[in-house]
């Protein structure tokens, strides 16, 4: 189950030596039963170890450390898989500068949520495509060109 491969990738950053700052194996107190996952942040990642590697989908952060704005996006493109990424910053032209050199379908800035009509996809084996908005609706036409008329 789900449950169970985010328990397991909790327990890889636990066995690598990433720091277990909040949560960690198992369910948030006070539930003994369901499918519930206690938040996890894991400080001390390095790229290599497999949570920074593998696509979660589970309430599981990994903080990795960098200096230049150039080592941050060879963090972030250090990736076989590429759906969304996040960027924090008081300065848009940065913001923006580095969103564009992000290999990722989508990029949040400043607590910005995607919104209704907006694109939702991936890149690398994050998979190809999109779901919503105009270019969600290009995977159900048919494109078709005729030449040699006239």
């Amino acid at each position: 189950t789900q449950f169970d491969h985010v328990q397991r990738l909790i327990q890889s950053g636990i066995d690598s030596k990433a720091t277990v700052f909040t949560g960690g194996v198992g369910r948030p107190e006070g539930f003994s039963t369901g499918y519930y996952i206690r938040p996890t942040i894991f400080t001390d990642v390095t790229n290599d170890m497999e949570i920074a590697q593998t696509e979660i989908f589970g309430p599981v952060m990994c903080v990795i450390p960098f200096e230049t704005e150039e080592e941050a996006i060879q963090i972030a493109n250090d990736t076989p898989y590429g759906l969304g990424n996040y960027i924090q910053t008081a300065d848009r032209e940065r913001g923006m500068r580095v969103a564009r050199q992000l290999q990722s379908g989508m990029v949040e800035m400043n607590w910005c949520p995607r919104t209704v009509g907006f694109p939702f996809g991936g890149y690398k084996q994050s998979g190809n495509g999109r779901e919503g908005g105009v270019y969600g609706l290009q995977d159900f036409l048919e494109t078709k060109y005729i030449a040699g008329i006239g």
